[in-house]
C-alpha cells in the first residue's frame, strides 16, 4: 500500500512494514547466534529448546540435517511477530532512538521471565554467560527493528 509523501499510513501498513524488519532483525540474531554458539557460549539457542519442549514429536520427525532449518524459519516467524507489534507501537515512539534497544531488552525479559517458565524450558545455563549473549543478540534485534526509516515515515 502506498502512501502519499508526508502522510501517515495506516495501522496495517506499518504493521507489515515492521513484520519484515523483525524477520531481518531475527535474521541477524541468527547470524549473531552462530558466533555464540561456535564460541560456546551458548549451548542451545532459545527457539529449538522451545521446538524440543513444546513439539517433541514433530522434533523428532524431522531429519536431523534439516531440523536446523526449520528452527530458523519458526525464529524468523517470531521476529516477524515481534516486528509487527513494533511497527504498531505509536508513530512518535518508533522515532525514539533508545526504543529499539529498550524492544530488544524487553523481548528478552518476556521470554526469559514468563515464557521460558511457563513452557518448562530449562534455564540453568552456562553461569551468566549465556543469558547475556542472548541478551546481547536481543538488543541486536532491537535496534535493527527499529532502524528502518520507513518504520517511521508510514
Amino acid at each position: 500500500m502506498r502512501t502519499e509523501p508526508g502522510r501517515p499510513g495506516t495501522a496495517s501498513t506499518a504493521a507489515l512494514r515492521g513484520a519484515a524488519r523483525g524477520g531481518a532483525a531475527a535474521m541477524a540474531m541468527s547470524g549473531f547466534r552462530q558466533v555464540t554458539t561456535g564460541l560456546g557460549l551458548v549451548e542451545r539457542v532459545p527457539p529449538e529448546e522451545v521446538l524440543r519442549k513444546t513439539a517433541p514429536g514433530l522434533f523428532r520427525r524431522i531429519p536431523v540435517d534439516r531440523r536446523q532449518a526449520l528452527v530458523e524459519l519458526l525464529h524468523w516467524a517470531y521476529g516477524a511477530g515481534g516486528g509487527m507489534l513494533f511497527g504498531v507501537l505509536p508513530r512518535r515512539l518508533r522515532r525514539q532512538p533508545w526504543t529499539g534497544p529498550v524492544y530488544g531488552f524487553a523481548f528478552w525479559a518476556v521470554f526469559e521471565a514468563g515464557i521460558a517458565p511457563l513452557l518448562g524450558v530449562d534455564q540453568r545455563r552456562h553461569g551468566g554467560r549465556e543469558p547475556l549473549a542472548l541478551l546481547a543478540d536481543h538488543l541486536l534485534y532491537g535496534v535493527v527493528v527499529a532502524a528502518s526509516p520507513w518504520l517511521h515515515a508510514d
